[in-house]
């Protein structure tokens, strides 16, 4: 892996893409983006009204995601976001080719939905995770780490497999 690289950390929703995406940034030297934080208004206000999202409702946050990518691939970045399909995944390379790495954060249903119970002030309600966990395309071709290690190990794990790249 070079300093130019896009690192898209993925997994389903409270699997702590936010927090080791930050904390990998931090580590790496590298800006950190929220794919939440790009959500339209609309994406947020369905899923705050217990609504899951669909390919539709996420293709053009994808896109966003993807030109919010390209923009850093000269410097590189850390970007969350749960990149759940094949797809989707597709469209956040786009442009990049080979400038990309997937992160996959792994976890049991049990695992995340008692994350999730425990988190609060955040849009997404516990509920919907079931249709994340049926949406999901586990990947390939990422890197996967799982998430019953501390958040230290597992950008420890993930900083090892990126040298070794």
């Amino acid at each position: 892996m070079n300093e130019r690289t896009i690192l898209y950390v993925m997994g389903v929703s409270g699997c702590g893409k936010s927090t080791i995406g930050k904390r990998l940034a931090k580590e790496l030297d590298l800006p950190f983006f929220d794919g939440d934080d790009y959500h339209p208004i609309e994406n947020v206000q369905k899923m705050a009204a217990g609504k899951p999202l669909n390919d539709q409702d996420r293709k053009g946050w994808l896109e966003i995601l993807n030109d919010l990518a390209y923009r850093q691939k000269d410097t590189g970045a850390v970007i969350a976001c749960s990149a759940l399909k094949k797809a989707y995944r597709k469209l956040l390379v786009g442009r990049l080719k080979e400038k990309a790495i997937f992160i996959y954060l792994e976890g049991s249903f049990e695992q995340i939905t008692n994350r999730l119970m425990a988190r609060k002030n955040h849009f997404m309600p516990a509920h919907l995770l079931k249709s994340q966990f049926e949406t999901l395309e586990i990947p390939s071709n990422a890197l996967t780490i799982s998430i019953t290690k501390s958040p230290e190990e597992m950008v420890l794990q993930i900083t090892n497999e990126l040298k070794s790249m």
